[in-house]
C-alpha cells in the first residue's frame, strides 16, 4: 500500500490538517504558475525577436488569463458533481505541450496557440487542487488556502528571475527547460491522487447538506449570496486588473522611461511578487484570527496609497514601496477564495473557479485594454490611470459578515 495512504487515513478520519498533502499540492501549484510565469517572462524577449506591439503582448496575456480563468468555473461546476482525481495530472500534461510549443513558436499566432495549452492545463488543475486543499485543511482553512496560494504566487514571482538568468542569455529556445517543471508536477501528483481518491471514497463531496448546513443557509438568502459574490468578483477584478498591469507592463515602463536594462527592470517586479508571497501567507493566518471581510478590505483598499504614489516615485524609492505594495495587495488573495467557499458550501470547485478563475479572466481584459492604451497614449499615462483601481477595495465594507462554520 502507498505509505501516504496508510498514514493519511486515520488523520483524515479525525479531520486533522494534512500538512504533507498541503505542501505537495502547493509545490505543484508553484510549478503550474511558474509555467504561466514563463509567458510574461518572455515578453521582453519576444517583443524584440517576434516584433510584437504592446497590443499584441496584451493579447497574449489575455489568451493566457482567459483560458486559464474562464474555464475554471466550468471545470469546478463539473467536478463538484463528479470529482475526477485524474484531471490533476491531465492538466499538467496539457501545460507540458504548451511549454514545449512556446519554445519553438515562430510567430505571434503560434505563440498564442502554445499559450492556450498552458492556460487550459492551469484551468483544469486549479479547481481540483482547491478541493484537495479543502480536504487537507481540517479546521485551519485560511492557513491551508494560504499555503496553497503561496505556492502559486511563488511561481509567479520567478518570472523576472527567469528573464534575467534564462531568457536573456538563451532567448526563446530556453523555454524548453520548462518542460521539466511539468514532468516534476506530474510525478508529485501521482502521489497526491491516491490520497485524494481515498478522501472522495470516505467523505464524498467536501461539504454535505445537513441540518446544521440548512440552518446556516437560512442566515443568508440567495439574493444576499448573489450580491456578495458579485461584489467579491468586482473587487478581485479590480485587483487582478492592477496586478496584470504591474506584472505585464511595469517592466517595459522601467526600461523605456527610467532607462533600466531589461535585466535591471525585473528587480522591482521580483520585489512586488516576493511581497505578494509574504502577504498571501500572513493574510491567511490573520484572516483565521480577525476575519475574512476585514482582510479583504485591508488588502485592496489598504494598498491604494502605495499604488497612487508609485508612478511618481524616484527610482530609489520604487524598490521599497513596490515591495510593501505587493505585501498588502496580495494579503487578501487566499482569503477571497475561502470567503467565496463559505458563501457556497458544498460547491468548493465552483467557488474557487469563480474567484481564481472567472474574476481573473475579467482582469485579463485589462491586459488588452492597457496594452492598447499604452500604444496610443504611452504606458506611463496608463500606469497613472490604473493606480486608482485599488480604491475599489473600499466597496468591501458592503460585504456581509463572515460565514464561518
Amino acid at each position: 500500500m502507498n505509505p501516504a495512504l496508510s498514514s493519511a487515513k486515520p488523520k483524515a478520519m479525525h479531520h486533522g490538517t494534512m500538512y504533507a498533502i498541503l505542501f505537495m499540492i502547493s509545490s505543484v501549484h508553484l510549478l503550474n504558475d511558474t509555467m504561466q510565469a514563463v509567458v510574461s517572462a518572455l515578453f521582453p524577449v519576444v517583443r524584440e525577436t517576434l516584433q510584437l506591439s504592446l497590443t499584441q503582448i496584451g493579447w497574449v496575456a489575455f489568451a493566457l488569463n482567459m483560458t486559464s480563468s474562464v474555464m475554471q468555473p466550468v471545470v469546478g461546476l463539473i467536478s463538484d458533481k463528479k470529482p475526477a482525481p485524474w484531471m490533476l495530472p491531465a492538466g499538467m500534461g496539457l501545460s507540458l505541450i504548451g511549454v514545449a510549443g512556446l519554445s519553438v513558436a515562430p510567430s505571434f499566432w503560434t505563440l498564442l496557440a502554445a499559450v492556450v495549452f498552458i492556460g487550459l492545463g492551469s484551468a483544469i488543475f486549479h479547481p481540483e487542487g482547491s478541493r484537495v486543499v479543502y480536504f487537507a485543511a481540517g479546521t485551519r482553512r485560511g492557513l491551508a488556502q494560504s499555503i496553497y496560494q503561496v505556492g502559486g504566487n511563488s511561481g509567479s514571482m520567478l518570472a523576472p528571475v527567469m528573464t534575467i538568468f534564462l531568457f536573456e542569455p538563451l532567448g526563446q529556445p530556453g523555454v524548453i527547460w520548462g518542460t521539466l517543471l511539468a514532468i516534476t508536477g506530474i510525478l508529485i501528483l501521482l502521489r497526491v491522487v491516491p490520497w485524494y481518491r481515498l478522501q472522495l471514497a470516505q467523505h464524498g463531496k467536501p461539504v454535505k447538506k445537513s441540518a446544521g448546513a440548512a440552518t446556516d443557509a437560512a442566515v443568508y438568502s440567495n439574493r444576499l449570496v448573489v450580491f456578495a459574490l458579485t461584489l467579491l468578483i468586482v473587487l478581485v477584478f479590480a485587483r487582478s486588473w492592477y496586478f496584470t498591469g504591474i506584472g505585464t507592463f511595469y517592466q517595459i515602463y522601467l526600461h523605456d522611461y527610467k532607462g533600466l536594462s531589461v535585466a535591471a527592470a525585473q528587480i522591482p517586479i521580483f520585489l512586488f511578487m516576493a511581497g505578494g508571497v509574504i502577504g498571501t501567507f500572513f493574510g491567511g493566518l490573520l484572516a483565521d484570527r480577525f476575519g475574512r471581510k476585514r482582510m479583504i478590505l485591508l488588502s485592496i483598499a489598504g494598498s491604494s496609497p502605495f499604488a497612487l504614489m508609485l508612478p511618481y516615485l524616484p527610482l530609489g524609492w520604487i524598490y521599497p514601496i513596490i515591495f510593501i505594495l505587493g505585501i498588502i495587495l496580495l494579503s487578501g488573495f487566499s482569503v477571497s477564495v475561502v470567503y467565496a467557499q463559505e458563501l457556497l458550501p458544498g460547491k468548493v470547485g465552483m467557488a474557487s473557479g469563480l474567484i481564481t478563475g472567472l474574476a481573473f479572466g475579467m482582469g485579463a481584459i485589462g491586459a488588452v485594454a492597457l496594452g492598447k492604451a499604452g500604444d496610443l497614449w504611452g504606458i506611463d499615462q496608463v500606469l497613472v490611470w490604473s493606480s486608482f483601481l485599488p480604491l475599489a477595495g473600499l466597496l468591501a465594507v458592503l460585504l456581509p459578515p463572515d460565514r464561518r462554520a
